[in-house]
């Protein structure tokens, strides 16, 4: 999940182990109760609590940018012998990652009805496993279940189900074969070609949709750890947001902001919620403006091997956006003659204003997705250097992107290295 960077005063409850708040409900209630109150086919227990009002209320805006907010998670619960038998006793041979919340586990269920099945055979999903002793996973477990269980978008991952068996915490996931994005905007292999424009592109509109869609209801939903590592690839590189660990319900009662303890990531948080914990709907579009100038350069957001000056992407890059003479330096080399610099200078400005320091002059990430598909429909003639069109005439073997990108692991959401 996210790392938390500093400290201030936090108005999340934090709960025993030996008790779970029911993400529809404000009731406590214990281990076996999980079992109890369903069958298996979701939560069904009706609710007045207050998260539940309010994301309720967001309902009505069931077709917001193609998605659809449910009144109460609609999830499977499983028991661990099930799961286990799922992953063949979480063999070694079936982890798919390791991250801060635990470990990510390779899993079959049945298509149909989602009950575990004989692994190799059915449906492939993740399955992500509680270490023991995480406190701060054991909350950010609750909130996969409390956002993730109501919400259906296409670029949002889906989550399943999950198990509470005694000390035992796991959430099942759809399995996303390609891995995160960071894994492959990131790799320096001679072997593998960079991601194409037009493919960075795609996957940034597909996250603005994500993003877009949790803040479009009226009771918005604040994402809080945006980045590269967050947003998971499928066969045919659309986007889909992982792990929701840290989401917050947003401001409420006509106020502009909620306050809460700083957690997040280096480099992505936006500098309002470093600086005093008050975190906005906006403070999302910030980080997407981080994460879009990682698509454009093809660097981290941090990089402590990089050059004194370089080393914090943002405070490199960001005085250069406005130049459009600076636009070489801003791209990505490995991809020059891609793209028009009509488009690439659009794409830079978006980028500025994502990356405004004061919240309210950062655009709605509605108006962000708009700009992006604009950018997509540009038919301009790329900018291609000599050394580029050289390039392009080797690399014409016929050759899909799909087939030159295939993750060294899987990462992000649901298994992420933090």
């Amino acid at each position: 999940m996210g790392n938390c960077f500093g400290s201030q005063a936090d108005d999340e409850s934090h709960n025993q182990r030996n008790k779970f708040v029911n993400p529809t409900s404000s009731v406590l209630f214990t281990p076996g109760t999980s079992r109890g109150y369903s069958n298996g086919g979701g939560m069904s227990i009706s609710s007045s609590s207050a998260d539940q009002s309010q994301v309720s209320s967001a309902a009505s805006d069931v077709t917001v940018v193609n998605g659809e907010i449910l009144p109460t998670p609609n999830l499977k619960v499983y028991n661990y012998s099930e799961l286990r038998s799922a992953t063949r006793n979480f063999k070694p041979d079936s982890i798919l990652g390791v991250g801060g919340f635990g470990t990510v586990y390779k899993g079959w269920v049945d298509e149909r009805t989602l009950a575990p099945s004989k692994p190799g055979s059915g449906m492939i999903v993740a399955i992500k496993k509680l270490n023991r002793e995480s406190v701060q996973g054991f909350q950010e477990w609750q909130s996969e279940v409390k956002f993730l269980g109501r919400l259906s978008h296409p670029n949002l991952v889906r989550l399943f189900g999950y198990c509470w068996d005694d000390e035992e915490l796991l959430l099942v996931y759809e399995f996303i074969p390609k891995g995160s994005l960071e894994n492959h905007l990131f790799r320096r292999n001679a072997a593998t070609e960079p991601l194409p424009w037009d493919v960075r592109l795609k996957i940034a509109i597909g996250a603005a949709r994500g993003l877009a869609f949790l803040h479009s209801s009226e009771k918005k939903i604040i994402y809080r750890d945006f980045k590269a590592s967050n947003i998971l690839l499928d066969m045919n590189y659309n986007a889909k947001i992982a792990d929701f660990g840290l989401a917050k319900l947003g401001p409420s009662g006509g106020e502009s902001h909620v306050t809460t303890r700083i957690m997040g990531t280096y480099g992505y948080a936006a500098p309002e919620y470093v600086a005093t914990g008050h975190l906005y709907v906006k403070s999302d579009v910030y980080g997407f403006g981080v994460v879009l100038l990682e698509i454009l350069k093809g660097l981290r957001a941090m990089d402590s091997r990089r050059p004194p000056g370089q080393q914090n992407l943002v405070d490199w890059l960001k005085p250069l956006l406005a130049n459009k003479r600076k636009l070489k330096l801003i791209m990505d080399a490995r991809i020059e003659g891609q793209y028009s610099s009509k488009a690439a200078h659009l794409a830079t400005q978006l980028t500025l204003r994502c990356l405004e320091t004061e919240p309210k002059n950062r655009p709605s990430m509605k108006e962000v997705v708009e700009v992006l598909e604009q950018i997509q429909a540009i038919k301009g003639k790329p900018q291609q250097s000599k050394d580029a069109s050289s390039r392009s005439s080797s690399n014409r073997d016929g050759r899909s992107v799909g087939n030159r990108h295939q993750p060294s692991h899987y990462r992000a959401g649901v298994g992420a290295q933090r």
